[in-house]
């Protein structure tokens, strides 16, 4: 019997010990530990930061055994032990100040009964200072602090003001004790989906490496092309089998699905999602793992505080400024999308210094897509498979009239909270249906002859969409005609359908429509 996949397993004497597959990252951990000091690390979710942090506690415990057969172990000679602080933020709801509070009193408590208190220390950041001094005095050694997911508070404010100003200063206070106590530390390693940036939690630590978006460190978390084929080569086979598909197919498939991730400019090797690739080989199926494991609210608050313009997403071009910090104070929503992991590095322009996004595989951007449904068009995101058939079926057989009366019902069901964003929101209920039809036909938005609105294939038909708004439906199709976007199909052998299409302000729909 082979190494059992270690789905969830975030502990690695557990992995270890338990004989769980483990895809070697201790050279990492080497070079860190013996070129730097302080590092913090931008990952998605469930993307494995807290199984290499939990690598870096062993290491400093000095559990030499635990490395064995590891790059690690022909490195290190010394093993020697440290006491390591690990607090792990990931494991509370964070709905008021007094969860935050409560939390970081719970692990201060549990230090200081080992290494002691002192009466005069009371506010957390004095607490944490303390501990750290008495943990290098008793041991004779310096501390190693280990820091999981530092910024979940910040995101479940995202909105309020007023708490995530709260959970700033705190945080502050707290984080402060590193820079305070430097002569006492050893190493220090946060990790977090995002980096807060400008009135920073971070803002005193300016000797605080940022590995995220550094190339040396692109496959520090995540799964690569070679490390797939090196350590998966039989759930590979054993997926392809259950699927039966071929071993060839099966890599595409897996590669469609969870790789596509990237997080520097350079042109290197997209990284895959760990998890979504554990489950595929446990369940013996491709499936969208990742949206299963956790709503992230956050986002959609986010997205709708901007009144974000969902049809751009992919076309997004951006400064590394953006990519690298979140401003508290900003309700832009790309950094955060991007650094939770539902945007993407796609390109780099470097004249102009400027970033492509895009989603990074398929089960992502049809993940984002669900679960965007009840938020934007008051459609139930389980049932939404069954809406979504109906479209597709009409396209299918070429009853374009029944597509276009199934779309108009759609959107008179559509929230419009806004009267002056109500083109927007018609923009971003259309870009969710057309992502989620692209999962059965074929689409597309541009042609060498310019930009479409819209272009969907299937097998015996090709429609041409044009919107527009609060003009005409007679306008918008004379538009498909005089700029000739239909010629790049004629040869094609299918029926073309031109469709245009006007969305009126006044009733909240479409009003018209045109076919030719």
């Amino acid at each position: 019997m082979g190494q059992k996949l270690p789905i969830g397993i975030q502990s690695f004497e557990d992995l270890r010990n338990k004989e769980f597959k483990y895809v070697d990252k201790t050279a990492i951990v080497y070079k860190l530990v013996t070129e730097g000091k302080y590092y913090f690390l931008s990952r998605p979710r469930r993307f494995g930061k807290s199984l290499f942090l939990n690598t870096l506690e062993s290491y400093f415990l000095g559990k030499k055994e635990l490395f064995e057969g590891l790059a690690i172990a022909e490195l290190e000679h010394d093993w020697t032990e440290y006491p390591v602080l690990h607090l792990d933020l990931n494991t509370q709801q964070y709905g008021t100040e007094r969860a935050l509070h409560n939390k970081l009193d719970r692990e201060l408590t549990v230090w200081e009964s080992v290494y002691g208190k002192a009466d005069e220390e009371r506010e957390f950041g004095m607490r944490f200072e303390g501990v750290i001094k008495r943990a290098y005095e008793k041991t004779g050694r310096q501390v190693v602090i280990l820091v999981d997911e530092y910024d979940k508070p910040l995101l479940q404010a995202i909105g309020n003001t007023e708490l995530q100003e709260a959970y700033r200063a705190t945080l502050k206070g707290f984080y402060g004790a590193l820079k305070s106590m430097d002569g006492c530390i050893r190493f220090a390693f946060l990790t977090g989906v995002t980096k807060f940036g400008k009135v920073s939690v971070f803002s005193d630590l300016n000797n605080l490496r940022d590995l995220s978006m550094l190339p040396q460190y692109h496959d520090i978390c995540g799964i690569t092309e070679e490390e797939l084929r090196t350590n998966f080569k039989e759930d590979v086979a054993e997926l392809a089998s259950a699927q039966n598909m071929t071993v060839d197919e099966t890599y595409a498939a897996l590669r469609e699905n969870y790789d596509g991730y990237h997080f520097c400019e350079e042109q290197l090797p997209g990284i895959y999602n760990p998890f979504s690739l554990l489950n595929a080989f446990a369940n013996k199926k491709i499936d969208y793992y990742w949206f299963e494991t956790g709503t992230p609210t956050y986002l959609v608050e986010l997205l709708k505080q901007h009144q974000y313009n969902l049809s751009g997403i992919e076309k997004e071009e951006v400064v590394s400024d953006v990519l690298n910090s979140v401003d508290i104070a900003s309700t832009n929503p790309l950094p955060v999308i991007y650094q939770s992991g539902y945007l993407t590095i796609k390109g780099y322009d470097e004249e102009f210094g400027l970033y492509k996004l895009g989603f990074p595989n398929k089960e992502v951007r049809q993940g984002f897509v669900r679960f965007l449904i009840p938020s934007y068009t008051n459609v139930d995101a389980v049932g939404s498979g069954f809406e979504i058939s109906r479209f597709v079926r009409s396209l299918r057989e070429g009853d374009i009239e029944g597509f276009m009366e199934r779309l108009q019902s759609f959107l008179s069901a559509c929230p419009y909270e806004l009267e002056p964003q109500q083109e927007r929101h018609f923009q971003s209920v259309m870009f969710i249906l057309t992502a989620l039809c692209g999962y059965h036909v074929e689409i597309e938005s541009h042609t060498n002859k310019g930009r479409l609105d819209m272009t969907v294939k299937t097998k015996d038909y090709i429609y041409i969409f044009e919107f527009k708004f609060n003009k005409s439906a007679e306008e918008a199709l004379a538009q498909i005609i005089e700029k000739g976007y239909a010629e790049p199909f004629l040869s094609d052998g299918r029926q073309i359908v031109k469709v245009g299409v006007n969305f009126s302000t006044a009733c909240r729909n479409i009003d018209r429509w045109v076919v030719e």
